[in-house]
């Protein structure tokens, strides 16, 4: 039996004063899978990410990773086992990238430790799998959006969490940087690491996931294989719009009607 490395039972929650943003969810996903979160626009996608990682309480349910409640959690060991790859992040001081990865490696130290040369070569690894060495000594706020989505990832690898949250991860990527990270994503699943990615692509979701959840309005419509959730009709129904969804090489391509 494979590991549960997630579990998401009747979870909902809501902005202060605000609606429901997410209705009864209840998913699952095993270590070493990859889930993908197929929705429109204010689906509610970035949402179940803060809330999953703990940044917002949710107003009811339960959330456990690796059959340990969320709540049983302390802030460190909580960034020891979950990290979150936003779609972009304001940082407020002048950080060359090296010492920006660096601070990936924070749960791991101690206070006011200073980083070991272990450190130093996950920094340095995280560089070269990314494909981005070159970037080191730039600063952060000068890089593209392309690039600081390449260095958000690579923060993620070098703090190490065997469950990896990715907000719409390959947004800002040209073709030949978003065919890279999805085979990156693949390869971290391959080595036991369990992605949660959101994205607006159907295209990416038949590709990379093992499963895909169809959300709209913060109301999970569909969970399951790609096989399954990419239909005509699910498609369709899920994006307010007539699409098709036809096999290119034994790939599904979803087309307008």
């Amino acid at each position: 039996m494979n590991t549960l490395a997630l579990e998401v039972r009747h979870l909902s929650f809501g902005y202060r004063g605000g609606q429901t943003v997410l209705h009864d969810l209840n998913l699952t996903a095993a270590a070493g899978s990859i889930t993908a979160v197929l929705g429109p626009n204010g689906a509610g996608k970035s949402s179940l990410l803060h809330v999953l990682l703990g940044l917002h309480r949710p107003w009811g349910g339960e959330i456990r990773f690796f059959g340990r409640p969320l709540s049983a959690y302390d802030r460190r060991s909580l960034s020891r086992t979950v990290g979150l790859v936003p779609q972009r992040e304001h940082v407020p001081f002048a950080f060359r990238v090296e010492e920006y990865l660096l601070l990936g490696r924070s749960p791991h130290l101690g206070l006011l430790a200073q980083p070991t040369a272990a450190d130093l070569e996950a920094v340095d690894a995280a560089l070269s799998r990314l494909g981005i060495a070159h970037l080191r000594r730039r600063e952060v706020a000068s890089l593209s959006g392309g690039e600081h989505q390449l260095v958000l990832v690579a923060r993620a690898l070098v703090q190490g969490a065997a469950v990896m949250l990715l907000d719409e991860p390959t947004a800002h990527l040209d073709l030949g940087n978003k065919h890279h990270t999805l085979a990156l994503l693949r390869g971290l699943a391959a080595e036991g690491r369990t992605i949660v990615l959101t994205t607006h692509d159907p295209h990416i979701a038949a590709y990379l996931a093992d499963q895909v959840l169809l959300l709209r309005r913060g109301r999970l419509l569909f969970g399951g294989p790609p096989q399954e959730a990419l239909t005509d009709e699910r498609l369709s129904d899920l994006y307010g719009v007539p699409l098709r969804v036809v096999q290119v090489e034994n790939r599904p391509c979803v087309l307008p009607r």
